[in-house]
């Protein structure tokens, strides 16, 4: 009797293409030159191992260059110009702060409108209330997103500050009537305290570190702890579940890695799942540069 062997996924690489206050200028020599709002900032980017396209007085235009130090993410921004200290930008609707910080971020990942949009249509299409768990939610771009598009949310952060930032941003954004549940809390822990909770959520957008930490001190490692965390994930599903997105960055992982873990989370739902990288096309030379890697499920038919 012939075993069967499922078909391969096809992969799919994700890009922007709708942003106004965001570029991707140039890349190459292991760097990118990109334009936040009204600033150029110049950063490493191991990924561009090709040749820069613009010549180097396009390059000198930086307003600020990030120079890494030994250990990882950590460096500081060396200002080469008069930069503010935070300033705003826009997508779409959305409205946030952007800044520098010691980690080369700088509040948003522009990549990421792609997922944005892919929320919101799923929010859109369900035609009905939904409730929206983010992990790991940052200054809350996909929070808000699925907040202006309906959805009763709850955002999760283990880091009080961007927490806040997060929550700016929804005033920024004219969405503070839209009653955004704010959680500041070890992701693992919280998801399985919502499952002896029976607390149940129609989509849940997961962006896990490679490595961080806990409001207290709990460690996060990617490759250890993604599976307990998608299993329990599983148990916080609705029975009417939409939507599940999960990004991974910085990770020696494939998107092959994401799907199958996610086809094993969903074991026994229909919908359908897919899975590829995020990237951001250069305004130069129209290279894609890849900047993460993803897999997401929905029900939406």
């Amino acid at each position: 009797m012939a075993t069967h062997i499922p078909k391969p996924p096809s992969l799919q690489v994700l890009t922007s293409p709708d942003w106004q206050d965001y570029e991707l200028l140039d890349s190459g020599d292991g760097q990118k030159l990109e334009r936040y709002g009204a600033y150029i900032l110049l950063r490493p980017e191991p990924e561009a191992v090709w040749r820069r396209s613009l010549p180097e007085r396009e390059w000198s235009k930086a307003h600020a260059v990030f120079k890494p130090a030994p250990e990882e993410n950590g460096g500081h921004w060396q200002p080469l110009k008069k930069l503010p200290e935070r300033w705003t930008m826009q997508y779409k609707q959305l409205r946030f702060y952007v800044q520098t910080t010691a980690s080369r971020h700088l509040g948003v990942f522009p990549e990421q409108a792609a997922q944005w949009d892919w929320i919101t249509q799923q929010i859109e299409s369900s035609r009905r209330p939904l409730r929206v768990l983010n992990l790991f939610g940052y200054t809350g771009l996909a929070s808000l997103a699925a907040a202006q598009a309906g959805a009763a949310v709850t955002h999760l952060d283990a880091s009080r500050k961007v927490v806040q930032w997060a929550n700016d941003n929804l005033t920024f954004s004219n969405l503070g009537d839209r009653g955004v549940r704010w959680i500041v809390d070890d992701a693992l822990k919280f998801v399985q305290r919502e499952a002896r909770r029976n607390s149940t959520y129609d989509g849940i957008i997961l962006d896990p570190p490679k490595f961080g930490r806990g409001p207290k001190g709990e460690v996060w490692e990617f490759y250890k702890l993604l599976p307990t965390l998608l299993d329990a994930c599983r148990q916080i599903l609705s029975q009417q579940s939409v939507f599940v997105a999960l990004t991974a960055y910085a990770v020696k992982a494939s998107p092959l890695t994401l799907y199958y873990a996610l086809q094993e989370m969903l074991a026994g739902k229909t919908g359908t799942l897919t899975a590829g990288e995020i990237a951001l096309t250069e305004k130069s030379a129209g290279r894609l540069l890849s900047t993460a890697i993803f897999a997401r499920w929905t029900h939406v038919e």
